[in-house]
């Protein structure tokens, strides 16, 4: 089955140029089934970039998936143009207030990591999205800072600021070979990782009901379950595309920046060549996975969501 998404928001035809099922608005209504309900919390400032990247992973599952964009309430996106965010987004205010219940949100990362989680200008209407879920949303997934801040919110598990950047493709160890999230996976795998903080095993394991499902003896923990609060958080980019960590060591060369050269991207560590994506097919496998764990939970009245 495919995506459901308008057929004018530019995620159609770069998805459907990759091959991935789409359908718009009338085709949707032919189908004799209930989609699946997934919500995009985009904190990212590239917002079209990050629409193609989540509904290129899960539009590749065998289910129909409704994709709703969201936007912070308090917040005005100031890198993507104003037409296409009155067009295709709504704020989380507007989602609240109609009572409306997804059977999964993802809450990207956003650019602030030097700031601590409390000085983000909507830092309370976030904590309010967070408490939201537990309620309107049977899964949630928070990505990079976006797992972090969630990660703080329900556990008081605190991000550090690291010396260096984290910038790279990082092997990763599957430490749940049995989980349902991690069906399919290899032993070991690399993820791209491009952060300025991370989160410390010591003080996950301290937390009560939270299981690390990836880890990696270089950068720390990837991947983490929240079982009682039906969520995930994954602190580095299954998401990524190709060039993406090419784009950001470009713009930071550009802008006389310090940065190294991303760890294990370019073959032989050498920027001048085209980058390899090695995490493609996990990503697809992750995205996929926690779908089907949604339609093998969700109850089939969404409105029962929470209750």
């Amino acid at each position: 089955m495919p995506i459901k998404i308008p057929s004018d928001l530019p995620a159609y035809d770069v998805l459907t140029r990759e091959g991935v099922m789409v359908m718009d608005e009338d085709q949707a209504a032919t189908q004799d089934i209930r989609p699946l309900r997934i919500g995009l919390l985009n904190l990212m400032p590239k917002k079209i970039q990050t629409e193609n990247q989540f509904a290129r992973l899960i539009g590749a599952t065998p289910l129909q998936i409704e994709l709703s964009l969201i936007r912070m309430s308090e917040h005005q996106a100031r890198n993507t143009a104003a037409d296409h965010m009155e067009s295709f987004y709504r704020s989380f205010a507007e989602v609240a207030a109609t009572d409306e219940k997804f059977d999964g949100l993802i809450i990207t990362g956003a650019p602030i990591e030097h700031l601590e989680f409390h000085n983000v200008t909507y830092w309370d209407e976030l904590r309010r999205v967070f408490d939201w879920t537990q309620t309107h949303v049977q899964s949630t997934f928070g990505v990079c800072w976006g797992g972090m801040a969630m990660i703080n919110h329900f556990h008081g598990v605190e991000k550090h600021i690291l010396d260096a950047k984290a910038f790279g493709c990082f092997r990763h160890d599957n430490m749940q070979p049995a989980s349902p999230y991690l069906r399919g996976f290899s032993d070991d795998m690399v993820v791209p990782v491009s952060r300025w903080t991370e989160m410390r095993q010591a003080e996950i394991d301290a937390a009560k009901g939270l299981t690390t499902l990836l880890h990696s003896d270089e950068v720390g923990p990837c991947l983490v379950e929240d079982e009682a609060r039906r969520a995930l958080y994954v602190f580095n980019h299954f998401e990524y595309d190709s060039d993406t960590l090419k784009q950001e060591y470009d713009r930071d060369v550009a802008s006389g920046t310090p940065i190294n050269v991303p760890c294990n991207y370019y073959p032989g560590d050498d920027p001048a060549q085209s980058p390899r994506n090695r995490w493609r097919s996990h990503a697809h496998l992750l995205y996929g996975n926690w779908i089907s764990q949604i339609y093998q939970t969700t109850p089939y009245d969404i409105a029962t969501i929470g209750a």
